[in-house]
């Protein structure tokens, strides 16, 4: 082993120990990765400058320390106990109801898009506007150059054709 290792562990080590458990709140944990930084050190010496020895270890050990904990967390991320795996089924139960609720939500929509094109003009063009499109009665009639009122009454008149359709068509 080489004389300068050897100087930079007994010089290094408890610093290094100490920045490893520091991170990783493991003792043997910080073990391993106190003779990983060391190793890595070993491997680096040939092409290390000599400058500034304790920033270059311990920038090596931070790094180790940091590499390792990204690979902990993903680890982690499996679940290993029952209250993980019913954490993860729940999460999934939670994002399976999110997806049917979104699916469903996209069914009615397209089945009520469906329903304005069947309503005659101009109370197709005006229900999508305003249900679909959730365009504001200004908005619609600054689009179509129609009196407020007139959007509003043909809203209110689209509005009442739409149940009938819906009754009729059975998606209530």
């Amino acid at each position: 082993i080489d004389d300068k290792l050897i100087e930079l562990l007994e010089k290094y080590e408890k610093l290094i120990f100490s920045i490893c458990f520091h991170i990783t709140r493991n003792y043997f944990d910080s073990e391993d990765l106190t003779q990983e930084t060391f190793l890595a050190v070993y491997k680096s010496l040939p092409s290390f400058d000599g400058q500034n020895e304790k920033a270059w270890i311990t920038r090596i050990a931070t790094n180790k320390c940091l590499d390792y904990m990204k690979r902990a967390e993903k680890r982690r991320a499996v679940p290993s106990g029952p209250e993980e795996i019913e954490d993860t089924m729940n999460t999934g139960a939670v994002f399976l109801r999110q997806t049917e609720n979104t699916a469903m939500e996209n069914q009615v929509k397209e089945q009520f898009k469906a329903l304005c094109k069947q309503l005659k003009e101009p109370y197709g063009e005006i229900a999508y506007l305003y249900f679909c499109e959730e365009n504001t009665c200004q908005e619609i009639a600054l689009k179509s150059g129609r009196n407020i009122k007139t959007v509003e009454t043909q809203i209110y008149r689209a509005r009442s054709k739409l149940r009938k359709l819906w009754k009729k068509e059975d998606f209530a």
